[in-house]
């Protein structure tokens, strides 16, 4: 390796309360409303009920530097896709590849598992996000409605 040159970042799909646990700092960023407990206790029901999956980007160090959760879906509009339910980059580690490289794997992965698109929604407020996705060739293709039902 040439001194120009990263060592590559570690993807792993998770589930055990240790490895949700170490990946907390970094969902917490884009979840504030969650405390670490609600957060465990949430993934591991979706992962068990609702095919939700989580995967962890680890830097050289082991350190958790960005989060996804995603799931395998079909639908009439878009057909089989991995929809991305979060996908977070640690904010004290951005600009240093680790968003795009858990993206590309997503992509990858998507297409492993005979997936025509991948699928994101994104908060009106998250500019920052919405560049990168933009600069990833990601396009703006809908708006989302919702409600809550009181």
């Amino acid at each position: 390796m040439t001194g120009t040159e990263q060592p590559m970042p570690v993807i792993r799909t998770v589930s055990a309360s240790d490895e949700l646990r170490a990946a907390w700092p970094v969902v917490a960023q884009l979840r504030p409303e969650f405390d670490e407990a609600r957060f465990i206790a949430q993934m591991q029901r979706q992962i068990a009920n609702d095919g939700c999956r989580a995967s962890v980007l680890y830097d050289e160090d082991g350190v958790p530097r960005a989060f996804a959760a995603w799931r395998v879906m079909e639908m009439l509009a878009v057909g089989r896709h991995v929809y991305v339910d979060d996908l977070i980059t640690d904010a004290n580690s951005r600009s240093r590849g680790y968003g795009k490289a858990m993206l590309d794997w997503l992509k990858a992965e998507a297409r492993r598992l005979g997936c025509v698109r991948l699928q994101l929604d994104s908060g009106t407020q998250r500019q920052d996000a919405h560049a990168f996705y933009l600069r990833e060739r990601l396009r703006i293709e809908a708006l989302h409605f919702g409600i809550a039902l009181d």
